[in-house]
């Protein structure tokens, strides 16, 4: 990873990498500000983009990404890079978000923090529908979260056999879970028979007791400055919130907490727990082997609760929540009639590594 880091920033001519560079993790949260800000709209992440860079370049780029990545994970993300390409032409190439190209492949940072393989450092790597956020510290990689993929269209047809899906694993290995469910357990899954319009976490930098869904418009790096975009990114977030059919107190029913709410795979049967574990490694098998959790432990997975919200027959809109001990999934395929995904893997406790980071400065700096 150091190696792939090192050698993409030595491809950069110096205006390039000024763009491309940031400062070194901190465990000082004002300082850090800039590595903790992550998005999965079609907005500004921060770094260099593949526009502002040669195509030799841009190969340098997409290999340190791949350091990041398992090979499955690696060809999803490459795909979801393609998926502009196929909404622009589902929007009828119309929309445009203040730039030249609305719907653009092009629109991916990179941006790498610190120094490549010197103390603490870390890369982050992001456009619409993707975010990939990596700490190394003294060369051991201990953080990958905020993790976040999504898919829109999620569905999209292809010649001569099933549909292009990118998370159908993520999704349909879930929904067969939830439909397993007895009665009994199914009562204490199923938070609500409506799905909230989106993740409820949504790309807070920290994730507190209590959280709520936040509206569209507030997940971008800023409000919009011209009046016609504000206007159009509000009313579309209003009319995903209308379709919801969300109230204060169904949002309160959905809001994060501390203690996880759901069924806990305790009360799952053996084949249903094996579905648990299958639905976690579409989150986990992101990134390269030995980097993630496991959950072949009993005593581990025990720990895990299943929430959700919203019908379980395919097609309909759905969300979901796994959550344990230094894990939040969160997933939604809700707008856009149920065909636009959204699936993040985090860790509430030390998303972007600021648990090792604190540890880090005062061994290495006192």
């Amino acid at each position: 990873m150091a190696a792939a880091a090192a050698a993409w920033l030595d491809a950069l001519d110096p205006a390039q990498r000024a763009v491309a560079t940031g400062a070194a993790p901190s465990a000082d949260a004002e300082a850090d500000a800039e590595r903790r800000r992550w998005f999965y709209t079609p907005t500004d992440h921060g770094g260099l983009t593949f526009h502002a860079q040669r195509p030799a370049q841009q190969q340098r780029a997409m290999k340190l990404v791949a350091t990041g990545l398992s090979e499955a994970g690696y060809v999803t993300a490459a795909t979801i890079l393609g998926l502009d390409n196929i909404l622009d032409r589902t929007e009828g190439w119309a929309v445009d978000w203040g730039r030249e190209r609305g719907r653009d492949p092009g629109m991916y940072y990179l941006r790498v923090f610190g120094s490549p393989g010197a103390g603490a450092w870390g890369w982050r790597f992001g456009g619409h529908h993707i975010s990939l956020n990596n700490l190394v510290v003294d060369g051991v990689v201990r953080s990958t979260t905020p993790c976040f993929f999504g898919a829109d269209p999620a569905s999209s047809p292809l010649l001569g056999g099933p549909p292009l899906r990118p998370l159908a694993g993520t999704e349909d290995l879930a929904r067969e879970l939830v439909r397993s469910l007895d009665q009994d357990q199914a009562a204490q899954a199923i938070l609500l028979d409506r799905a909230p319009s989106d993740i409820v976490g949504a790309n807070r930098s920290q994730l507190s007791e209590g959280d709520e869904l936040i509206h569209l418009r507030d997940i971008w790096r800023g409000l919009f400055a011209e009046p016609r975009l504000l206007d159009m990114i509000t009313r579309a977030g209003d009319a995903a919130e209308q379709a919801s059919g969300y109230d204060a107190a169904d949002h309160q029913r959905v809001a994060l907490s501390s203690t996880p709410k759901g069924l806990p795979a305790t009360a799952l049967n053996t084949g249903q727990r094996d579905l648990l574990r299958a639905v976690l490694a579409t989150y986990l098998g992101r990134i390269p082997d030995g980097l993630a959790p496991g959950y072949a432990d009993d005593a581990r997975l025990d720990a895990v609760h299943l929430a959700w919200a919203g019908p379980t027959e395919p097609g309909a809109p759905l969300y979901y929540r796994l959550q344990g001990p230094r894990l939040l999934i969160e997933y939604d395929n809700t707008q856009r009639r149920a065909n636009h995904a959204h699936a993040v893997w985090r860790d509430p406790a030390a998303d972007f590594g600021y648990d090792v980071l604190g540890a880090h400065l005062t061994a290495h700096h006192l």
